[in-house]
């Protein structure tokens, strides 16, 4: 047999663009074990922003990767013509996105010999968009997952080569959601680059009648209507943790909901306040009781929800206002 057919291909030469420690994972992996599949030549990444309470301008965690490796970074405030003519010139087999933050354009996704690849945190055509792993969760789904899909000018909208599915536990946050889809990420790369190096990964066609987008979260998507199912809010509550957060007002003051799951039976008034279990505070829901495990007042810690009502009592009767909750999902791009 001819030793190109069994002979792993050179290892791609690489240039990465993200901006999310949730790609640091795969960053890991790529220096590591993945070094037999690709080489790194350069990052790309957003510009050095203000962070923290004292909101000193410091470098993302993707930055700090690639200079502890002293790779070149590159971190335009907005691509232009001219990132595309450098992206030639490395010269570089593929760009790999994930999670980057800004819109390419045509010049630069087919700069690279075999073009651009994203890494998507979601099962593609469902959740395309700006948070598809807090939509996935609030949207009250038990699984998802990473697609590796070719970027194309629509959002989300290029063609799927391989999944990597995660199922999101009862109790799985967007914190605890992002780092299974992080680790995923290293399987999913492991089993495709050889292809694309090889001109052997099959990319099909996103299904348009199953397409759903999601959007960037402000806080006001933090509302809770206490009349909507008990579910259905647990689950808006774990897909908004930690950020923007759902809070309540109660007594004048915002308190933020870390932590939540649905319990069957009698669920009194919407928002009333039934009492606590010893796992969590009890509140009336449409159809049975919302119980929320973890609570935060303002400039205090995220407590489990037997001490924090130790310092903070909330007595049965207590109605809790509701407000509109916007939506999250829809079936045709956020204007």
């Amino acid at each position: 047999m001819p030793l190109w057919k069994t002979d792993p291909p050179a290892p791609l030469r690489l240039v990465f663009l993200g901006s999310d420690p949730i790609a640091l994972p795969t960053l890991d992996w790529l220096a590591g074990e993945g070094r037999a599949h690709a080489e790194v030549l350069a990052v790309f990444t957003q510009p050095d922003r203000p962070a923290g309470r004292g909101q000193q301008v410091r470098p993302n965690g993707i930055k700090a990767w690639a200079q502890e490796r002293q790779l070149p970074v590159f971190q335009p405030e907005k691509l232009t013509p001219a990132d595309a003519e450098l992206l030639r010139s490395l010269p570089c087999d593929l760009a790999l996105v994930f999670a980057y933050g800004q819109i390419l354009r045509e010049a630069f996704i087919a700069a690279p010999r075999l073009g651009t690849l994203n890494l998507h945190a979601s099962i593609l055509p469902s959740y395309r968009g700006a948070s598809p792993i807090q939509t996935a969760i609030a949207a009250g789904e038990r699984r998802t997952g990473v697609s590796l899909m070719r970027i194309v000018r629509q959002l989300d909208a290029g063609p799927v080569g391989a999944v990597e599915t995660v199922p999101i536990g009862p109790l799985d946050t967007a914190a605890e959601l992002s780092a299974k889809l992080a680790a995923a990420c290293p399987a999913l790369l492991a089993r495709t680059l050889p292809l694309v190096a090889r001109g052997e990964l099959s990319f099909a066609e996103q299904d348009a009648a199953r397409v759903s987008y999601c959007r960037r979260l402000d806080k006001e998507d933090g509302a809770l209507d206490f009349a909507a199912p008990a579910a259905s809010l647990a689950a808006r509550i774990n897909g908004l943790f930690p950020w923007p957060g759902c809070m309540a007002e109660v007594a004048g003051q915002p308190v933020k909901f870390g932590l939540a799951d649905a319990r069957p039976g009698p669920a009194g008034e919407p928002g009333q306040v039934l009492g606590c279990d010893g796992e969590g505070l009890l509140i009336g829901a449409d159809d049975g009781v919302l119980r929320v495990r973890r609570l935060q007042r303002p400039g205090g810690r995220l407590l489990e929800a037997a001490e924090f009502l130790r310092g903070f009592p909330l007595a049965p009767g207590l109605r809790l206002p509701s407000r509109s909750m916007p939506s999250l999902v829809a079936d045709r791009p956020f204007r």
